[in-house]
């Protein structure tokens, strides 16, 4: 196991990252910018270093700087976290070239699964379903030929993409002009790659993805399914449950069995997670995400495991700690992220100063937050301030559970999401399950009316 981990994050990830290491007795090393210089996970780490000012640019992007830290410090290994660098291959040779570890899948994996395009012809040859669609278009021009042939309504998406950035549904050919424009422009601004392609679009899905783990001998497993559908509009998403309800064991097998194939089709090492959208009983392949996810937790809470150990131990040229034979799933787990929104504004972020922080607690609650009273929310970042779980051996138990751990919590000092989501908990519609991912726009659009 490594001596010292850099943990190229911020926020709760960075603490949850550090908790880890810890626990397996290794120290710590924390980055951050100016902005973040009093939060808490620069307090929770052994050392820490200022790599730039707030602007991520400058600060949790700035690759030599970062790599400076953990050279200076004497570091063995690198977490990525999510967001950020943690899907930067480019980033992941870079500590390779330095002596480093990456925590994470090798570089070629990241590059496969990073371009969209190429992670689709990937599965489809490894029979993975894949929803029907196009390479990279080249021009508008063709973008109207090819959505002429797979017929309307069409998505466009970024093949760089990720959290929503670059997709736009179009639903006739005069809308297409201008969301060509609008997702190339917001490819290019989020990614530094404007390039495109689209797919047909399933109207009504739900989005379930399932978490895999890989390590150097050849050992796959995956640890279950999520679904993730309740997403703001920007595709983001903001409610994550496991496992899956209302889906029969020949869909849940399916998934399952799709998603070992799809991760030994890149011979996948380290913990990542397939996409899919599901209609009906038929799944196709979004994506593949090579990192943890926000939503790990949940996994986490009926399986009993630690990801971020194993993603550790991998890293280190350990096996696996379990087969799939051992993974067995227990009961069910909801997270709500607490964002710093307004979700009556189209969530808009709410930077400002936390005035008042109380976080729940209790039998079959975890919490993972970086926030307290007198954190100053930069405008800089990511809006997440807390992922409330709760877990219980039932579905209607877990939501009732997270009701009333949603009524303790209290955020004083910006606008949060703690409202929508207690909101959904006593929606009939979502605690009915089936859910599909057009479901919270319309719940915020009707709350919004009725005001």
């Amino acid at each position: 196991m490594f001596k010292k981990l850099l943990i190229a994050n911020r926020g709760e990830i960075a603490i949850r990252i550090n908790r880890a290491a810890h626990e397996l007795g290794v120290e710590t090393v924390a980055i951050f910018s100016e902005a973040d210089r009093a939060s808490l996970h620069v307090r929770n780490a052994d050392e820490s270093f200022c790599v730039g000012p707030g602007p991520v640019a400058r600060s949790y992007l700035n690759i030599p700087n970062i790599i400076s830290a953990a050279l200076i410090s004497r570091a063995d290994a690198i977490h990525p976290g999510y967001g950020f660098l943690a899907e930067s291959a480019r980033f992941a040779e870079i500590c390779n070239d330095h002596g480093l570890t990456f925590v994470g899948p090798r570089p070629e994996t990241i590059a496969q699964m990073g371009d969209k395009a190429t992670a689709k012809a990937i599965m489809a040859a490894a029979n993975v379903p894949t929803t029907p669609g196009t390479d990279i278009l080249g021009s508008l021009a063709e973008a109207l030929d090819r959505a002429s042939d797979l017929g309307y309504p069409i998505m466009l998406k970024a093949t760089a993409g990720g959290g929503g950035k670059g997709m736009r549904a179009v639903r006739t050919p005069e809308q297409l002009e201008a969301a060509y424009a609008t997702a190339q422009a917001e490819a290019e601004a989020n990614f530094k790659d404007g390039r495109l392609y689209m797919e047909k679009l399933i109207d009504r899905p739900r989005h379930l993805e399932v978490q895999v783990l890989g390590d150097s001998f050849g050992n796959v497993v995956h640890v279950g399914e999520r679904d993730c559908s309740v997403q703001k509009p920007s595709h983001q998403k903001l409610i994550e449950e496991a496992p899956a309800p209302a889906i029969g064991p020949a869909v849940r097998r399916r998934l399952h069995e799709v998603a070992l194939a799809a991760a030994r089709a890149v011979r996948y090492q380290s913990a990542g997670t397939l996409e899919f959208l599901l209609s009906g009983d038929d799944v196709y392949f979004m994506e593949m995400n090579t990192r943890i996810q926000v939503e790990h937790p949940v996994t986490e809470m009926i399986y009993g495991v630690d990801l971020i150990r194993e993603q550790l131990r991998v890293a280190a040229g350990d096996p696996l700690s379990f087969g799939q034979s051992e993974l067995r799933a227990s009961g069910h787990a909801i997270e709500c992220r607490i964002n710093a929104e307004d979700p009556m504004q189209n969530f808009a972020p709410a930077a400002g100063l936390l005035t008042d922080v109380a976080l729940p607690g209790g039998i079959g609650i975890r919490v993972d937050s970086h926030a307290f009273a007198g954190l100053s929310v930069p405008p800089f970042y990511d809006s997440l301030l807390a992922k409330v779980v709760a877990h219980a051996p039932s579905r209607s138990e877990a939501i009732d559970r997270m009701r009333a751990a949603l009524r303790d919590t209290h955020i004083a000092g910006v606008k949060t999401t703690v409202g929508i989501c207690a909101a959904i908990m006593d929606d009939p519609p979502f605690r009915e399950g089936g859910i599909g991912i057009d479901y919270l726009p319309g719940l915020v659009t009707g709350a919004a009316a009725a005001r």
